[in-house]
């Protein structure tokens, strides 16, 4: 029987009997190798270091140096704690345990919530596992055997009748407990060291709302305890910046039951904030050639029918509604997901010619999606959505100078204005998807064709696109290192051929426009959610729905307050005074609370000098005594030049 050849990262070639395990190639590499192998990368495929290699292929030794070692240790610290979960309660239904971004999760079907006393209970235990050293042992069983081995457990017999005839069963076993599981896992528990739960919730079974309810735990796990430190840090940061606590204390936003979840209402703070950026992206449209638009928020069933929407995108969308009076009862309304539908009407309204082209139409519309409750979270995933959303009908041959054009926009509507570092992804063809492969082979070409002109690097998301055509996504990464989704530019062929948009080319014949999606913010909810956690609050002063706060020291100085917050407004700032009969010192507290850039305090010499002692956010009990009219030239040029401190 033949060798099997495996390519190491080196290049070389190395020999191997088959049958041979990984741990058995890294033993006979090195015994420096050996020591710190975790698993091993067999053709791409993740391989545990006992599993018998089985044929040809690129091959290299997973250490704890490798970034794909943190997912095996994370998988296998979430079997950990279903080990620990079993031990502490015997009865507990085991639900997925994968690894995610930092960390892992566990379900557990039991009867009642876990408590916080629990979580410690659990994490002793896991600790108690660990140092037991189980090997994480692989099998591989036919159903019959599968289904006896968890005859007491209805989660896992359940996932056991999906296995189609002849797929691979697989069990781990690490200790006194099993579980299904594809693998692979560390060589055994005491290679977990460094790891924390974090916290619990309720999960429906398999993410469905009409299923019973679980108890997931989560948790993360590191191979160094600087790094678990580090990454607990980042966490206890996030906390202090979540947007909902800071939302309700600033007096920006609030989700009311009586309305229904992830439908927002903008209180006046917010409202300023969502105005400010709104006023921004269509600035930006205009200065770069947009047409403004609007659309009904209801439209005809048929027009999601022709779209292609229905039903690849129904289970999205909100329930029909009846028809108006008068019309066919089979007629039906629904509340609009997205406008690209309305644009493509809006093109199709009058004949086009070459010469048109491009048409931008622009619009920061509300739209509807019917996300589960479960999924919604403060601003960032919501029911009613502010899209500020723009669709581009232009030529083949001029689509990569308009995508250049939004790429631009990106540019300086994000990372400009606020100094977020971009990670951009190519986000090809999904299984189901409208439009021929040649089409698609020819958007993601033009799409990369764009990013290479502008010498932008990025990655491949194979599969990652829209169902219509591909597309850039753009994340950016906020100030504690959080990556979060913003803005998308997506090429479209497929719209402008259901739709039959034309216009007449310099033939004089009929030819199909190609059509450009993009947002810039995404939606206005989830970019002032990101903006909220990136700032902890503190807004930049073109963006701070209140500018300058002036504080009279008594009431002797309440005319003169009043008089430089007159001054300052007709300066186009946004000024409050604060004349309430609190101390001076508490009102400077709550100033401070409420995240404003400057505060001016006006006493009985500042009101006779027409000055203001300035206090700035950030600079502790630091004052400096100005002009009116300096403070407002100040304060401009920072909105000028959208400043990101004061």
């Amino acid at each position: 029987m033949s060798p099997l050849r495996l390519t190491l990262p080196d290049g070389s070639v190395r020999e191997v009997p088959r049958g041979t395990t990984p741990r058995q190639v890294a033993e006979a590499i090195g015994p420096g190798l050996a020591r710190a192998a975790l698993a091993a990368r067999v053709d791409g495929q993740y391989w545990d270091l006992d599993r018998p290699l089985e044929g040809d292929g690129a091959f290299a030794i997973l250490t704890e140096r490798d970034p794909a070692a943190l997912e095996v240790l994370r998988h296998s610290a979430a079997h950990v704690l279903a080990t620990a979960v079993r031990e502490l309660f015997p009865g507990a239904g085991i639900g997925f345990g994968p690894p995610i971004e930092d960390g892992f999760y566990y379900d557990f079907e039991v009867p009642r919530p876990f408590t916080p006393e629990d979580l410690g209970a659990i994490e002793a235990k896991m600790a108690e596992v660990a140092k037991r050293d189980f090997p994480f042992v692989r099998e591989v069983v036919d159903r019959a055997e599968a289904e006896r081995r968890f005859a007491d457990d209805p989660l896992k017999l359940e996932r056991i009748g999906e296995f189609g005839p002849g797929e691979v069963i697989t069990v781990y076993t690490d200790g006194p407990f099993q579980d299904l599981c594809r693998g692979p896992h560390l060589p055994g528990t005491g290679r977990l060291r460094h790891f924390k739960l974090l916290h619990a919730a309720g999960a429906y079974w398999r993410g469905d709302e009409r299923r019973q309810m679980l108890q997931r735990i989560y948790g993360t796990a590191w191979f160094r305890k600087e790094d678990l430190d580090a990454h607990l840090h980042r966490l206890e940061e996030a906390r202090k910046r979540d947007h909902r606590v800071l939302g309700r204390q600033l007096d920006l936003f609030s989700i009311q039951e009586m309305v229904g979840p992830g439908l927002v209402f903008w209180h006046p703070k917010g409202a300023m904030v969502k105005w400010l950026l709104t006023r921004a992206v269509e600035d930006d449209n205009l200065r770069s050639g947009y047409d403004l638009v609007y659309t009904p928020n209801i439209t005809r069933e048929e027009l999601f029918q022709v779209s292609g929407h229905l039903p690849l995108y129904a289970g999205n969308q909100f329930p029909p509604m009846a028809a108006g009076a008068g019309e066919a009862e089979d007629v039906h309304y629904r509340v609009k997901p997205m406008n690209c539908p309305m644009h493509a009407l809006i093109f199709k309204a009058q004949q086009r010619s070459y010469r048109d082209l491009p048409i931008r139409l622009s619009e920061v519309a509300n739209v509807y999606r019917n996300e589960r409750s479960g999924t919604l979270h403060g601003l960032l995933r919501v029911r009613g959505l502010s899209m500020d959303d723009a669709h581009i009908f232009c030529t083949i041959d001029q689509a990569e100078d308009e995508i250049s054009l939004c790429l631009g926009q990106v540019d300086r509507l994000v990372r400009e204005a606020f100094g977020f570092e971009l990670d951009f992804e190519v986000s090809t063809r999904p299984p189901e998807r409208l439009g021929s492969d040649a089409t698609w082979d020819r958007a993601e070409a033009m799409l990369r064709a764009a990013l290479d002109r502008k010498g932008i690097p990025y990655r491949m998301d194979e599969g990652g696109g829209a169902f219509y055509g591909p597309k850039i996504d753009i994340k950016f990464r906020d100030a504690i290192g959080r990556l979060w989704q913003g803005p998308t530019i997506q090429l479209d062929f497929n719209l402008p051929e259901r739709f039959e948009l034309e216009y007449t080319g310099p033939d004089n014949r009929p030819h199909r426009p190609v059509m450009i999606h993009r947002a810039i913010y995404g939606t206005l909810e989830r970019f002032t959610g990101n903006l909220i956690e990136h700032f902890a609050g503190a807004f930049p002063v073109w963006l701070a729905p209140e500018q300058v706060r002036v504080l009279p020291i008594a009431d002797g100085q309440a005319a003169a307050a009043r008089e430089v917050a007159g001054r300052l407004r007709a300066a186009g700032l946004r000024v409050t005074v604060d004349e309430s009969s609190q101390t001076l010192n508490y009102r400077i507290r709550e100033g401070e609370m409420a995240k404003v850039p400057y505060m001016a305090v006006v006493g009985q010499r500042e009101a006779e000098a027409g000055t203001v002692a300035l206090r700035v956010r950030g600079a502790g009990n630091k004052q400096e005594v100005m002009a009116v009219e300096a403070l407002a030239a100040r304060v401009s040029e920072e909105v000028r030049t959208r400043a990101l401190q004061p």
